[in-house]
Order: C-alpha cells, then sequence, then structure tokens
C-alpha cells in the first residue's frame, strides 16, 4: 500500500520541527564589566599581556559558581558571553590601561605589535564563590623584562581577594567577579610602576 505524499510532507516536517521544540532554552549570557581604578603616575611605556593561564576547572562555557565541598557548582544554562580567558584579557587592558594613563597595554593575542618594555603573566588560580557567598579570586602575576628593558629585575606575587555579593543571583555573582578583577589590576598597576 502506497503511503501518500502528502503524509511524507507532513511526517517529514514533523519529524525536523520535534527537536527544536523540545531543546533547551538558550543560555543566558554575562560578561564582566570594567571597573575603574585610580590613575597612577610612572608606569612603562608598553606593556604586553601574556595570554592569561586559567585553572582547568574555570575553562569552560558555563560559569562556575563555588568548588565549595568538593564539588562544582555550575550554572548549566548560565554561560560566559566569550571565553574567560578572552574575557579576563580584554578586561584587564582596558583597567590597566586606565590605571596607567601614560601606558600602552597590549593584548599578546591582539593584531598589534609593539617592542614591550615589559610583560604580564597571570595565572588565575581561582574565581568562584566561597562558602560565605563572597567571590573569591586567587591569582599568580610575574612581571618580566624584555629586550628592551633587561636590566628590571623580575618580580611575581601571589595574589588573593574577595568581594561580597550584592545580590545572591549570577547578576550579583558576575558585579563581585568584576570587582575582584578591579583589584587585580590594581596590583598588576602598582607591580609595573615598581
Amino acid at each position: 500500500m502506497a503511503v501518500p505524499r502528502r503524509l511524507l510532507l507532513v511526517t517529514s516536517l514533523a519529524a525536523v520541527a520535534l527537536p527544536v521544540a523540545c531543546g533547551s532554552p538558550s543560555p543566558t549570557l554575562y560578561a564582566l564589566r570594567p571597573v575603574a581604578g585610580a590613575a597612577r603616575a610612572g608606569g612603562p611605556r608598553v606593556v604586553q599581556l601574556r595570554r592569561i593561564g586559567l585553572a582547568r576547572y574555570l575553562d569552560r562555557q558555563q560559569i562556575v559558581r563555588s568548588t565549595e565541598d568538593y564539588r562544582l557548582d555550575v550554572a548549566a544554562n548560565d554561560w560566559w558571553g566569550e571565553p574567560l580567558g578572552a574575557m579576563l584579557t580584554r578586561i584587564l587592558v582596558e583597567e590597566v590601561s586606565q590605571r596607567l594613563p601614560g601606558t600602552t597595554m597590549l593584548d599578546e593575542d591582539g593584531v598589534i605589535t609593539a617592542d614591550a618594555d615589559l610583560t604580564v603573566e597571570i595565572n588565575l588560580r581561582r574565581l568562584d564563590a566561597s562558602r560565605t557567598g563572597e567571590v573569591v579570586l586567587a591569582a599568580q602575576v610575574a612581571i618580566a623584562a624584555s629586550r628592551r628593558n633587561p636590566r628590571r629585575p623580575p618580580a611575581t606575587r601571589s595574589f588573593g581577594t574577595s568581594v561580597p555579593q550584592g545580590s545572591p543571583d549570577l547578576n550579583g555573582f558576575v558585579a563581585a567577579a568584576s570587582a575582584a578583577v578591579g583589584r587585580l589590576a590594581d596590583a598588576i598597576a602598582d607591580m609595573l610602576r615598581a
């Protein structure tokens, strides 16, 4: 018995539409925002920010809310709007440039190349909420001399800060994370002036 062509067409269209109708909702995308800081004099002329090293648990689209109690609390449908390492690089270039007005801060992955006086390297070890609800940022920062400035001794520092969330939702988390990254920019600007 032959199946009418019209029935085949309707069945085919229904089969295509079914996965779309049953799919999960689009994720909500979030972005860190630059936080202004006090301007400082005496920075180097050109600084290059190397690609930021992320702890592997942070290197994902989904936002990691916490690592307390030996497990990751990941926001399943709340994602960073761009890869976290790239976003942190973009934000820190803007924030350090604002804090050191006479300094040109370049992103290693950007298309602009110039001989830098100093390079900044960052390993981000933690960026999530503690049991008390504060967003904790832990990082290692290294300032290295370049061929243009070989006499400057290298400097390394462990950096840590925590910022209370203004609200328990994801907006509060991202705002506190933005403030924590701003504090990291303050520390980097001070290290570059030393």
